[in-house]
């Protein structure tokens, strides 16, 4: 074949590695900390950048707090996500903190959080201007009332320092409580109103600056709860401008619309539908070495063996099409073997959906169906009834979609539906009993949307 027209086929190891590593994040952070560090050896720098023991070494939780929040905010970020914590660094002192304070090895390690800078959309620009750009920021709030009286009540104990508050955390020995104070520091109600009115004169500003990565949260509740949203934002990855290329398995037993919803996905985002029975029955029928030998099987309507689907399916998924705008499979695997011989060839799904009904749903929609032989048309007798009599006479029923094959099918389905369950881990089970619009938006909203990662405390800021 002339090498001009033969078709061009991508490795899928190529894709698969670089979504594995980041690779599109990678170059982009290089080439990022290099025009804002412009060091005098650019490529000296990278080595050392490379080197270090975080890849992104300026991880940057920003943490604005709507004033006497309140919130034991070194206790919450220190001691649980293992970080370096900073707070009220004067504006003398900027050139320092991001001179020496961001190249100290804790800080490129574990990350950092920084409290109470910026206060203006100024300052915000200026950590902008010194190549300072958040992953996260966080803006906890509460009402007005809420902060001055956790303001004005306030007490500590001049022998340990402790804080305590005369409604939400009074001490338990009567020996403290009775030596509490009221702080020095401590402002009237008025000059508190003041300090929070020039809070939210700038936090509109600063939420504009921070608005791509900005998360409010409500601080007037328990302390464990603003936590857990916090844990929870800054664990969900952020919008990745790297290319997504979408690898979809749908598996389901008969009746639960994979051919409907590969069909409208494929159509909506332009990836490739790929089923496998039809896959089967095209090559069958386009005379090559490969559907000779796999139409006797069809004929006799046996099982085409796995080794022979596999090779057609893996040419298919190999082609320029996939691989550059992503595809939708199903039909295979079957079982955990297929599975297992798929991933093995390296065409790994970055997206596994069950689309879960029960048998007598999956009964109910299949058995009830027939077709018309002279228009094609799909017809039920409780969803989309025949048109007229004369349609009636000439429909035909598919013997595969009786009752007892049909329970034959969902009998071997539901025999490794647990197995592949278990070898897709991260599956997104989908309640198919329901509009097949409803079902769709279900699988959208998962298919968008980065999946979130599991990690431990300390490797949440790897994320």
């Amino acid at each position: 074949m002339d090498a001009t027209v033969r078709p061009l086929r991508i490795p899928p190891e190529m894709a698969i590695y670089a979504e594995k590593h980041d690779i599109f994040h990678l170059v982009q952070t290089l080439v990022r900390n290099v025009m804002v560090d412009k060091p005098e050896d650019p490529i000296q720098y990278l080595i050392n950048f490379l080197k270090r023991d975080r890849f992104d070494g300026k991880f940057l939780l920003l943490l604005f707090i709507s004033v006497f929040c309140s919130i034991d905010k070194s206790l919450l970020f220190l001691f649980i996500f293992e970080i370096t914590f900073i707070k009220k660094i004067p504006k003398d002192f900027w050139s320092q903190l991001i001179q020496q304070r961001l190249s100290k090895p804790d800080c490129i390690r574990r990350g950092w959080v920084l409290e109470a800078i910026p206060k203006t959309q100024e300052e915000a620009l200026y950590l902008q201007e010194a190549g300072i750009t958040p992953d996260h920021v966080v803006m906890l709030e509460a009402p007005d009332v809420v902060l001055i009286e956790r303001s004005l009540g306030q007490r500590i104990d001049p022998v340990t320092g402790d804080v305590y508050h005369v409604t939400f955390m009074w001490p338990e020995s009567e020996e403290v409580a009775q030596r509490l104070e009221t702080p020095s520091t401590l402002m009237p109600a008025d000059l508190i109103a003041k300090k929070l009115q020039r809070f939210h004169t700038e936090a509109h500003a600063l939420k504009r600056t921070y608005h791509s990565c900005l998360k409010t949260i409500n601080a007037d509740q328990p302390h464990v709860d603003v936590f857990s949203q916090v844990l929870n934002y800054v664990r969900t990855p952020r919008h990745s401008a790297s290319p997504y290329t979408p690898r979809i398995l749908l598996f389901g037993p008969p009746g639960s619309g994979k051919s409907l919803q590969a069909k409208l996905i494929a159509q909506k985002y332009g990836i490739v539908n790929i089923c496998c029975g039809e896959l089967l029955k095209a090559v069958s029928a386009d005379e090559s070495h490969m559907g000779e030998l796999i139409k006797p099987y069809l004929e006799s309507e046996q099982q085409v063996p796995s080794s022979i689907v596999l090779r057609i399916l893996t040419e298919r998924l190999s082609r320029m099409d996939c691989t550059t705008r992503g595809w939708v499979l199903h039909g295979f695997p079957q079982d955990v073997e297929q599975a297992e011989e798929l991933q093995e060839s390296n065409f790994i799904p970055n997206r596994v959906f069950f689309l879960e009904i029960t048998d007598d749903i999956a009964i109910e929609r299949v058995t009830l169906r027939g077709v018309d032989p002279v228009t094609g048309e799909w017809y039920h007798s409780i969803y989309k009834p025949v048109p007229g009599p004369e349609v009636q006479a000439r429909l035909r029923f598919n013997p595969r979609h009786s009752e007892a094959q049909l329970l034959k099918r969902l009998k071997e389905y539901w025999n490794h539906t647990a197995d592949l369950q278990a070898f897709y881990p991260q599956a997104v089970h989908i309640n198919a009993d329901q509009d097949p619009h409803t079902v769709f938006e279900s699988l959208e909203s998962r298919l968008v949307g980065r999946l979130p990662k599991i990690l431990s405390n300390q490797e949440t800021f790897e994320s």
